[in-house]
C-alpha cells in the first residue's frame, strides 16, 4: 500500500472535521478559543485519530464512522500536551517547532485551553449520532475506554507517576508503569475505540487491544531514544531534556541498546497480533514500521 497516501489523505479528513467541530474565535471567548486552536493545529502527526480510524477499517468498518472519536482523542491528546509543557511541569518552550502555548497566551489561558479541549471531547463524543449505526452498548463501551484511558486509569495517572518519580531511582516495572499508563494507554484505546465501533467482534477487538498495548508502549520507547539520539529541529523540541529534568525512561533504566531491541520487539509483537486479518490491517501494520522509523 500506499502508506504516505493514506497518512495524508487521513490526516486531511481529521484536520477537516476539527475545524468544522471547534468554534470560531469571537465574541468574549475568542482570545480563549483561540488559544484551543493554537495547539490543537499547530502541526501534529494525528496518529491517535489516525489509529481510531484504521482500527475500525481493519474489522471491515468505515473509518469515517469514526470521526468524532478520532478528533475527540486528538483533542484529548493536544490538551495533555498544553499541560505537560507548563511550568509547574515539563516546563517547555517549544513543541512542533512552535511556541507552547503558555509562552503565547500565558500559564493560566493555557490551562484553561487544556480544560476546554477536554471537555469539548466529551461533549463532541456524547453528541455524536453514532448510535444509530453501532448497538448503545458498543457506543458505551467506547466512551468508557477513552474515559478510563484518559483519566487516572490511564494517561493522567501515569503522567502523575511520572511527576512524582523525577529525580529518583526507579526499576523497570515502574518504567513500564509509566509508559504503559501515560503515553500507552490513549494510543491503545484509539485503535480499540476503532475497531469496537467498527463491529469487530470479541476475537477482532481482542487481537487488535494486544496491538495497541504493544504500540502504545512502543511509541513511549521511540519517544525516549529520540530524546537523546534525536535532530531537535526535526522533533520541532529541545532534545536531552529527559536527562535534565532527570525523567525515568527507557534507556535511563535499560540503557540505549536494550531500549532499541524492545522497542523492536514490541512493534514485532504488535504486528504478530495480526495475523487474523488481511489486507484491511495493512495499515496498522505500517504504523508498526512507522514508530520504529520516525524521526520526530
Amino acid at each position: 500500500m500506499d502508506f504516505k497516501s493514506y497518512l495524508t489523505q487521513k490526516k486531511e479528513l481529521i484536520d477537516d472535521a476539527l475545524k468544522d467541530l471547534m468554534p470560531e474565535p469571537e465574541g468574549a471567548t475568542g482570545e480563549f478559543i483561540r488559544a484551543m486552536g493554537y495547539s490543537l493545529f499547530a502541526g501534529g502527526k494525528r496518529l491517535r485519530p489516525i489509529l481510531c480510524m484504521a482500527g475500525a477499517e481493519a474489522v471491515g468498518g468505515e473509518g469515517t464512522d469514526t470521526l468524532p472519536f478520532a478528533c475527540a482523542l486528538e483533542m484529548i491528546h493536544t490538551y495533555s500536551l498544553i499541560h505537560d509543557d507548563l511550568p509547574a511541569m515539563d516546563n517547555d518552550d517549544m513543541r512542533r517547532g512552535k511556541p507552547t502555548c503558555h509562552k503565547v497566551f500565558g500559564e493560566a489561558l493555557a490551562v484553561l485551553a487544556g480544560d476546554g479541549l477536554l471537555t469539548e471531547a466529551f461533549n463532541i463524543m456524547s453528541g455524536t449520532d453514532l448510535p444509530r449505526k453501532i448497538s448503545m452498548e458498543r457506543f458505551q463501551e467506547v466512551l468508557t475506554l477513552i474515559a478510563s484511558a484518559a483519566g487516572h486509569r490511564g494517561m493522567v495517572g501515569g503522567q502523575a507517576v511520572d511527576i512524582m518519580m523525577e529525580g529518583t531511582d526507579v526499576d523497570a516495572i515502574m518504567v513500564d508503569f509509566i509508559h504503559r499508563h501515560k503515553t500507552g494507554a490513549l494510543i491503545s484505546a484509539s485503535v480499540t475505540s476503532g475497531a469496537i465501533i467498527g463491529g469487530g467482534s470479541i476475537q477482532e477487538v481482542e487481537a487488535i487491544t494486544i496491538y495497541g498495548n504493544n504500540l502504545g508502549l512502543a511509541f513511549q520507547i521511540s519517544d525516549d531514544i529520540l530524546d537523546i539520539e534525536g535532530d531537535s529541529r526535526e522533533m520541532g523540541k529541545q532534545a536531552g531534556g529527559d536527562a535534565q529534568k532527570r525523567k525515568n525512561t527507557y534507556p535511563s533504566v535499560h540503557g540505549m541498546e536494550r531500549s532499541k531491541k524492545a522497542l523492536t520487539d514490541l512493534v514485532h509483537a504488535a504486528v504478530g497480533s495480526l495475523s487474523q486479518f488481511g489486507g484491511s490491517a495493512d495499515p496498522l501494520r505500517e504504523i508498526g514500521g512507522y514508530i520504529i522509523k520516525r524521526k520526530r
